[in-house]
């Protein structure tokens, strides 16, 4: 799996100046090989329009398309994956709609949370929250590095953390033991996704 992934939020590329599509092609363009897709606001018909042009990108730069906690969009545009909260579809009924061939994902918040998933069927886990965040509100039981290695510790699945992660703090987190790192903001608001995404990356590549 590639170390880095991409979580797209329109709101925060508008206000750079972007547009979802724009943004994912441009981190495609730099490396990135998995991106979810996560839009909260849109209606179903709007989703499915930029699901569908994302996946075409994707497609193109051979990267993995994962949509966030929507099923029937994922089915729709036959993305790579969903990826789900604890509170989403529980991922054996997930499983059971989408296949065998495709990827599940599934957020954990802390180790309770992991140890009752021990039979979940899920291919990799989404670590938040690590660092405080605009683009998560209940940040009231942040992990921190020493969570987040705690977490990693006990589970043979991937993990990729989220929470915070940008520039400044990528290469901490990628020596807690994570399979990746996910953000958000720091390649969806950077005035160049494309130069935010090689920078990640190179960040990354120097920490392992």
């Amino acid at each position: 799996m590639s170390p880095l992934y991409l979580v797209t939020d329109s709101l925060i590329a508008r206000a750079a100046g972007h547009t979802v599509p724009f943004v994912v092609e441009e981190a495609c363009r730099a490396g990135v090989k998995w991106v979810q897709l996560r839009e909260k606001e849109l209606s179903t018909r709007e989703f499915m329009v930029v699901a569908a042009e994302v996946k075409r990108i994707t497609q193109h730069y051979g990267a993995k398309l994962i949509i966030n906690d929507r099923v029937d969009v994922a089915l729709a545009v036959d993305a790579d994956g969903v990826h789900v909260g604890q509170d989403d579809m529980p991922s054996i009924m997930v499983r059971s709609l989408i296949g065998r061939g495709k990827v599940i994902g599934l957020s954990v918040n802390n180790l309770a949370e992991l140890q009752t998933i021990t039979d979940a069927d899920v291919d990799y886990l989404g670590v938040a929250t690590v660092f405080p965040t605009d683009t998560k509100q209940d940040t009231s039981s942040l992990l921190g590095l020493d969570g987040l290695r705690a977490i990693c510790a006990q589970t043979n699945l991937p993990t990729f953390a989220i929470g915070g992660i940008n520039a400044s703090t990528i290469q901490q987190v990628m020596q807690m033991g994570v399979t990746g790192a996910a953000v958000v903001s720091a390649i969806c608001g950077h005035p160049s996704p494309y130069e935010a995404t090689c920078a990640l990356i190179q960040l990354i590549d120097e920490s392992v």
